[in-house]
């Protein structure tokens, strides 16, 4: 009507009802190139019927509704019982059964698993990333399980069952069940050999019993959990089930839920553990080993989780500013504009590009490839340290490219801001994993020798790139005393990694601008500060979701 103050132009449409995997070029190019030899077709359909999924209105808005709604725990019922449940809201369920059946648990049954799983995982951290916690640690539950034939051959099916069955109660009569983890305590966080809870030998072989406190366990409401304590001859890995096998609930006392940050979909809980039933997994003292598999799964899926984040913030950027119209034109042609996006993207496409090589290599590792095995060992820490930490700076500046519309909390990108520090955080922070490049340099020669030869495939495509190689390898050369530098390490393992992938595998204006600014120099510390000779549009086009 006339004089209307309420007409509304220049927004720009909602992206949903999209397909969040064909519509993600990196992604569907890194799945095609690593499933060459495989079932690529039915992994392709499947990924896409999942992708279609992820940009659902519907599956949207459970994302948002089990934020809005977070976990809150119930110590004791209406009559005094001591119960120890976390309630969810409807939409968390629904969301973690859509997970579960969509085979995020699942990696290890099929040809080409680990990538067709990456895949999923870093198109489900966009739709809601508080499930993929529980979902991450029950899949990479399998490998520490394996350490005893016994109890793999009874809990990998469920594990990697398609079928998600939220009730308690003995795991021999659910057709699916999900694991957590418990190794941080109060007084030892990272330093796990810090640990103080302790466990008896029971009558039973192998049965223990335990005593103490994590300080950090998520999913609380799991079947089963992986935990550490010290056993008669050290530091023992344990399975410690939240129901027993005659359907009574094992001592399992949540003292609290943390308030966190973001991830607030999902229960982090402190537990205590008095006189509670655990069956030993691995050899008593043998703790960190046994773990160490699934440590370094749910590391990897950091990395993934980190790009997916990653790709949300820049999909929605670069969507926004295709329809957003300002000072007489498009902001997605604004030159400044177009040189943070693409600034953005290039990161993004980094991400992506390294996560699924390395879920690559984990399918390769799982069928007898050493030097997929040791690429792993110096690569996976490598990629944790770097890309989960640019995740942050990539979501607060996506949410910049909204303006004041990227600060409502209705845009999403504040939930993504809140989620992006996490996965560097999670699973050992920043100097556990450079430290751990250290270890892997000290003691594994062949773990740089499979490095090596991986990047070595690029020298010759790019300048930049054989200088920065030739600069790493002078870095390496030296390693007394490297403690102090170990970050720095680290960030030149993982940018020249990233270089070498995207020289062999990107468009040539993806992998010119990442040398340009990441390898020689010649770009600022903010993003958008590109060199603007580069045909950035290409770049910013090739990351806009086809909608």
């Amino acid at each position: 009507m006339a004089g209307s103050t309420h007409t509304v132009t220049n927004q720009a449409p909602p992206l949903t009802g999209y397909d969040v995997f064909t519509s993600d070029r990196v992604l569907t190019e890194a799945v095609g190139r690593h499933l060459a030899d495989r079932p690529r077709e039915e992994a392709l359909a499947e990924l896409s019927g999942l992708g279609r999924g992820c940009g659902s209105f519907q599956t949207q808005e459970w994302g948002a509704q089990a934020n809005e709604h977070p976990p809150v725990l119930r110590t004791h019922d209406r009559y005094g019982h001591r119960v120890d449940e976390v309630d969810f809201h409807p939409a968390w369920h629904r969301l973690l059964g859509k997970g579960v059946s969509a085979g995020l648990t699942d990696a290890w049954s099929r040809p080409g698993g680990q990538v067709r799983r990456a895949a999923a995982f870093l198109m489900w951290t966009q739709v809601e990333a508080g499930t993929c916690c529980p979902l991450s640690m029950t899949h990479a539950a399998v490998p520490a399980l394996r350490a005893d034939p016994e109890l793999a051959a009874e809990w990998e099916p469920r594990l990697t069952s398609r079928v998600y069955d939220r009730e308690l109660r003995p795991a021999r009569l659910k057709a699916g069940v999900l694991f957590g983890m418990g190794m941080t305590e109060k007084q030892g966080g990272s330093d796990v050999r810090a640990n103080t809870t302790s466990a008896r030998p029971l009558a039973e072989a192998g049965a223990y019993e335990l005593t103490g406190h994590k300080w950090f366990c998520s999913a609380p409401m799991s079947d089963g959990f992986l935990v550490l304590a010290r056993a008669p001859e050290g530091l023992t890995c344990f399975l410690v089930p939240r129901v027993l096998a005659d359907g009574t609930r094992n001592v399992f006392l949540i003292q609290r839920l943390k308030d966190k940050l973001g991830n607030r979909s999902n229960a982090s809980a402190e537990v205590e553990f008095a006189g509670t039933w655990a069956r030993r997994v691995g050899a008593e003292g043998r703790g960190v080993p046994t773990i160490i598999d699934m440590v370094a799964a749910t590391r990897l899926d950091c990395v993934l989780g980190s790009a997916g984040l990653m790709r949300q913030a820049v999909a929605q950027a670069v969507h926004h500013c295709a329809y957003r119209e300002a000072f007489g034109g498009k902001l997605v042609d604004k030159p400044l504009m177009r040189n943070v996006l693409a600034d953005l993207a290039i990161e993004s496409e980094a991400a992506t590009t390294l996560g699924l090589r390395l879920a690559a290599a984990c399918d390769g590792a799982a069928e007898g490839d050493e030097g997929e095995r040791a690429l792993l060992r110096l690569a996976v820490p490598a990629a944790k340290y770097w890309v989960t930490k640019r995740c942050a700076p990539v979501a607060v500046e996506a949410a910049e490219c909204l303006g004041g519309n990227g600060y409502v909390e209705e845009s999403g990108l504040p939930r993504l801001v809140r989620e992006s520090p996490l996965n560097s955080i999670w699973e050992g922070a920043g100097n556990v994993q450079a430290l751990d490049v250290l270890r892997a340099l000290g003691r594994e020669p062949a773990a740089l020798d499979a490095y090596l030869t991986e990047v070595g495939a690029a020298r010759g495509a790019d300048h930049r790139l054989d200088a920065a190689i030739r600069d790493l390898l002078t870095d390496l050369a030296d390693l007394a005393a490297a403690e102090g530098r170990a970050r720095l390490l680290a960030e030149r393992l993982a940018l020249v990694l990233q270089g070498a992938l995207l020289v062999r595998y990107a468009p040539p204006e993806v992998a010119d601008a990442f040398c340009a600014a990441r390898l020689g120099g010649d770009g600022g510390a903010a993003f958008g500060t590109l060199p603007p000779t580069l045909d950035l549009a290409a770049v910013v086009e090739r990351a806009r979701p086809a909608v």
